[in-house]
């Protein structure tokens, strides 16, 4: 019989992170859930028992170095591996030009989108050496591809996560261990709610500059992220693949 694959996802409460988390459950994938909110770490986890699947939740910080590496060590004990992580807690702020974002919002941002995808890469290549085998998921955006008005700390952070996944990619190449990232077009999730501040104007400004007509769907992304996770795509190293509906084809 084959051996039950374990992954972790940070952020995976809600929104994208979720619906990663869900998709791993239902290819076969044990998963740990790592959140700053563990109150929805667990519920989420709960969901994904109550399907079937095998999950479990943990507050965790990923600024701390500590709490990612604590998140890997509670992969390994309560499932007795790690095979895959998707790097997906980020944050955004509200939209503003670059001048309005004062300093202790860009470092908030930055703390999270790129040193916390760093301290869970850190551990994740460290037990995965150890191993001599795993797969990496980084969720940067469209915005790491791009520019994007009023929203200069996001594109840069999201940009800065691509230059993580690439570079990375390279320095493991060789090791067993693939590193590649997502990058999601605009979905309706509470992260874009912030960016837009709740406006429905705004919502359908976006919708209707999308060639598909319509927003991308987590679930859209989480298929990605499990490939990537997957052996299907053991050819596939220091990737952005962009999951957009033709938003950056235009």
């Amino acid at each position: 019989m084959t051996e039950r694959r374990v992954a972790i996802v940070t952020g995976g409460a809600r929104g994208i992170g979720l619906a990663i988390a869900k998709a791993l459950a239902r290819d076969g994938t044990a998963v740990v859930i790592g959140d700053v909110d563990e109150a929805e770490a667990r519920a989420a986890a709960e969901s994904i028992r109550a399907s079937g699947g095998q999950a479990a939740g943990r507050r965790t910080d990923v600024t701390q170095a500590a709490d990612a590496k604590a998140l890997v060590g509670a992969a390994v004990a309560e499932f007795g591996r790690l095979d895959c992580a998707v790097n997906n807690a980020g944050i955004n702020l509200p939209a503003a030009p670059m001048l309005d974002i004062d300093d202790e919002a860009w470092d908030r941002l930055f703390a999270v989108n790129v040193n916390g995808v760093r301290n869970c890469m850190r551990a994740e290549l460290t037990h995965m050496l150890g191993a001599g085998k795993g797969a990496i998921v980084n969720v940067s955006s469209t915005l790491g591809l791009v520019g994007g008005r009023n929203s200069t700390p996001y594109v840069a952070s999201k940009h800065a996560i691509l230059g993580l996944t690439r570079a990375a990619a390279l320095d493991y190449a060789t090791s067993g261990i693939r590193i590649n990232a997502v990058c999601p077009g605009p979905v309706k999730t509470h992260m874009a709610d912030v960016f837009l501040k709740g406006n429905q104007a705004s919502f359908e400004e976006v919708r209707a500059a999308m060639p598909i007509g319509r927003f991308i769907e987590a679930d859209e992304v989480a298929a990605a992220a499990v490939w990537l996770c997957s052996s299907a795509s053991s050819g596939i190293f220091g990737q952005a693949v962009t999951i957009d509906g033709g938003w950056t084809a235009v």
